[in-house]
């Protein structure tokens, strides 16, 4: 992906104030209930919006991006609905669940796919009612029809983040050995440009640029599964050796979780640096105590709150070309540009803490400050 298509809006928080800045009712408001009136309320738009996630062993769908959209839409658009289905990481069902709501009378679809080649059949199915679909988070990128609009971070720049961290974290230890490598989803095109930006950082095959550092074993995690990194991190330790396991790239958050779990299960009484992504409550606490290096932190209301704010303008009959006033740029998916919102992750360790999911209050202390963390929170002032 060029530098062009990776122009991303300016903050994820600007974003956010810019997309809520004609919303009638606070983000916490429910879409059931009835905003305040204003100037920037929509009393045109109406009709039922398709939210279609692609799973929940990834804490933030169910935690985050459902609540966080749901009071968007309610801000934006009283006489809106919302017809929320999960697909728990089904391609099959997610195509169920879409025919569904499409079959119900759905108006936009704001489609997260478990498949971005698969899910093509979805967006086809929807042109012929001429519904718009907006792809949520992960690109969809097959099946001969590309999507309306594209919201999601720049993925490229989540690897490098991931690739720069984990460099530096080995680079320090100075530990000669192996790394095990173990990506996301073959199926989710994200996945693909994390790898790729953290492989811009750390090449996958000669010269890692880390001396005497190799990467030993790399797999890709299929449905994103705690479980299944757990066993693939059990493997590569055993085929590796356990004293030649200098670090682990962790594509996110829930596979570290697994993949924690099974160093100590051989043996580690020390962890290794470790990556991840979406700063969840759990990795941040890992991150306090010394258990992961970094995770990358995603704002997800903005993301939400832009996904509803176009899916809002389409179902106005509107075809808009910026999003709270920030012109978009352009992804290609099936050989199709497509306009797109590109926000911008941030890298978190142990020193920012405080100033990221904590001042944003993306996570409470006392959510992380568990266990061990307590004392290192007191240490770092976080409260």
């Amino acid at each position: 992906m060029s530098s062009s298509l990776r122009r991303a809006l300016p903050t994820a928080l600007a974003v956010s104030a810019l997309v809520l800045a004609s919303a009638c009712a606070s983000s916490s408001t429910k879409t059931s209930s009835q905003p305040s009136s204003s100037a920037g309320a929509s009393a045109s738009a109406s009709g039922s919006i398709a939210l279609l996630l692609p799973e929940t062993k990834t804490t933030r769908y169910e935690a985050a991006d459902k609540p966080d959209f749901e009071a968007a839409l309610s801000a934006l658009c009283s006489a809106c609905t919302v017809d929320y289905a999960n697909a728990d990481q089904d391609a099959a069902k997610q195509l169920q669940q879409a025919q569904a709501a499409l079959t119900k009378g759905a108006k936009v679809l704001v489609l997260d796919p478990v498949d971005g080649t698969t899910a093509g059949r979805i967006v086809t199915e929807a042109k012929a009612k001429n519904v718009p679909v907006i792809s949520y988070d992960r690109l969809i990128t097959g099946g001969g029809a590309a999507p309306d609009y594209y919201i999601s971070f720049d993925n490229e720049k989540v690897g490098q983040l991931q690739g720069t961290a984990f460099k530096e974290a080995l680079t320090k230890s100075g530990k000669k050995g192996e790394v095990i490598w173990i990506n996301g989803s073959p199926t989710d095109n994200n996945a693909t440009l994390f790898a790729k930006g953290a492989h811009s950082v750390i090449p996958k095959t000669g010269d890692t640029g880390i001396p005497g550092v190799t990467i030993g074993y790399e797999v890709a995690t299929p449905d994103w599964s705690p479980d299944k990194a757990n066993k693939e991190a059990a493997g590569a330790v055993s085929k590796i050796g356990k004293d030649k396991v200098v670090g682990v790239y962790s594509a996110n958050d829930g596979m570290a979780t697994g993949i924690v779990a099974a160093l100590k299960a051989a043996g580690f009484s020390t962890l290794p640096p470790m990556t991840g992504q979406d700063a969840e409550a759990a990795a941040i606490t890992r991150i306090l105590t010394g258990e992961q290096t970094m995770t990358v932190y995603k704002a997800i209301k903005p993301e939400a709150e832009a996904a509803a704010q176009l899916a809002v303008s389409l179902l106005k009959g509107e075809k808009p070309t910026t999003v709270g006033g920030v012109s978009l740029s352009s992804v290609d998916s099936s050989g199709t540009p497509v306009p797109s919102v590109l926000l911008t992750p941030i890298a978190v360790t142990k020193d920012n803490v405080k100033d990221t999911v904590i001042k944003d209050g993306y996570h409470k202390a006392s959510e992380v400050c568990t266990g061990a963390a307590a004392t290192v929170c007191t240490q770092l002032g976080i409260s």
